[in-house]
């Protein structure tokens, strides 16, 4: 929508591209821009080594992904967290640039809109060139097209986006930050060490993708007394955060339910939808902000869950429970 933006709103010739991984929800997702005048024309078709502006949707990428190499003095930091501007430095280690921050989950859950709607505001009002009724015109004529209904709703996320970013800039000497080793991507697997035969030995890729920066603002919370251990939530999860242990469950031996695996879920919820006994309730996930990776009983599992080696199976589909046909007493 950027690229649009500058080319089809403002006049200015543009470049845009993305790149992600496997077309699965929690993939990281790169997105680049570039604009210039009408005169001018983009002759660089890679990838923006060095932003003058910087879009964070998540700060749960910080630290995970290097987002922030090469980032300059001249570089804009709109950033997606409930922190403080003091808060964030911190945490970013960002020594110098300016850095802008707003709360947009908190803000699209307000307006019922997305992230990315309120994102493309605070990127607007951080550029201080890009107008206002150009990106509204812009989400008018596409989104409008295809869901009108959600127009008003992602137009006041645009506009509360571009209202409540607040920004200031890094002094090189600030004591906010330490600055320390810039870390950058670099492939484990190349031309010289790759498997023979470009066999993958480690076919679940999620055992090492931590997936809470697909969320959207909403975790399942799970109840232990109401469970019944009946399995549904498993089978229906499609990145098997459920851990299920020996134990002993109304007297009698079997496998118990012992609680979610958040680090691999990303908040489709669809195991509160399928459980039968309300075990599973959606809660919104800023109301448990130290809730921790693993949620063990501790009667039942006394050491930490421990990753499998493999990860997810690729036979888990995302096929609804309602769908279901009995045949002679069995399921399809």
């Amino acid at each position: 929508m950027l690229g649009e933006l500058g080319a089809l709103y403002m006049n200015l010739n543009a470049s845009s591209f993305s790149g992600y991984g496997s077309e699965k929800r929690g993939s990281p997702v790169r997105a680049y821009v570039r604009w210039c005048s009408s005169a001018q024309t983009v002759r660089i078709n890679s990838p923006v080594v060095k932003p003058h502006i910087l879009g964070i949707f998540h700060e749960g990428l910080l630290g995970k992904y290097p987002v922030l190499e090469d980032v300059g003095e001249d570089t804009k930091i709109i950033l997606n967290t409930p922190l403080t501007f003091e808060e964030a430095s911190k945490r970013t280690g960002l020594c110098t640039g300016e850095l802008f921050c707003l709360d947009a989950l908190r803000i699209a859950m307000e307006c019922k809109s997305r992230i990315n709607m309120v994102m493309l505001g605070a990127i607007a009002r951080a550029s201080e060139f890009i107008p206002l009724d150009a990106v509204e015109k812009l989400c008018r004529e596409t989104i409008g097209k295809k869901y009108p209904a959600l127009t008003e709703a992602n137009l006041e996320g645009v506009r509360q986006g571009f209202k409540r970013v607040a920004g200031k800039r890094i002094k090189a000497d600030s004591r906010l930050c330490q600055p320390g080793p810039v870390r950058r991507e670099s492939c484990v697997w190349g031309y010289a060490n790759a498997p023979a035969g470009g066999v993958n030995t480690r076919p679940g890729s999620s055992v090492s993708n931590d997936l809470s920066c697909s969320r959207e603002g909403y975790i399942p919370i799970f109840i232990q007394d109401k469970c019944i251990n009946c399995g549904l939530c498993d089978s229906t999860c499609p990145d098997m955060v459920f851990q299920f242990h020996p134990g002993v469950y109304r007297g009698l031996e079997g496998m118990v339910n012992g609680g979610l695996d958040y680090y691999h879920c990303k908040g489709c919820l669809r195991c509160v939808s399928v459980c039968p006994t309300g075990a599973l309730v959606k809660a919104q996930e800023r109301d448990y902000p130290d809730k921790p990776w693993f949620v063990p009983n501790q009667d039942l599992l006394p050491d930490a869950i421990q990753y499998e080696k493999t990860g997810p199976n690729s036979w888990v589909t995302s096929d609804s429970y309602m769908d279901e046909k009995r045949v002679d007493g069995g399921v399809v």
